[in-house]
């Protein structure tokens, strides 16, 4: 984890907000040549608030850490982690 590339803080941030079981948080920042990929990891119950209505909630951070990608010249993808996998 390399807290140190671009929205990770950020989405760090936001997803203790929004968690309950702090202790199953995950988010693993790599970075290669397509950009930076952040993959995160949740609990069965914080899942659907992660996801939200429809997939509102992880299209706006989607959309989110793009723009903060787009600041820094960096492409970041976010990525969700099925539950046990």
């Amino acid at each position: 984890m390399s807290s140190s590339l671009p929205g990770y803080d950020f989405l760090k941030f936001v997803l203790e907000s929004l968690v309950e079981d702090h202790d199953q948080l995950a988010i693993e920042a790599t970075q290669d040549s397509l950009g930076i990929l952040l993959t995160v990891r949740v609990s069965d119950r914080d899942m659907g608030k992660l996801i939200g209505k429809s997939g509102q909630t992880v299209k706006a951070l989607r959309t989110l850490v793009r723009v903060i990608g787009g600041n820094e010249k960096q492409r970041i993808n976010l990525k969700i982690l099925e539950p046990g996998s």
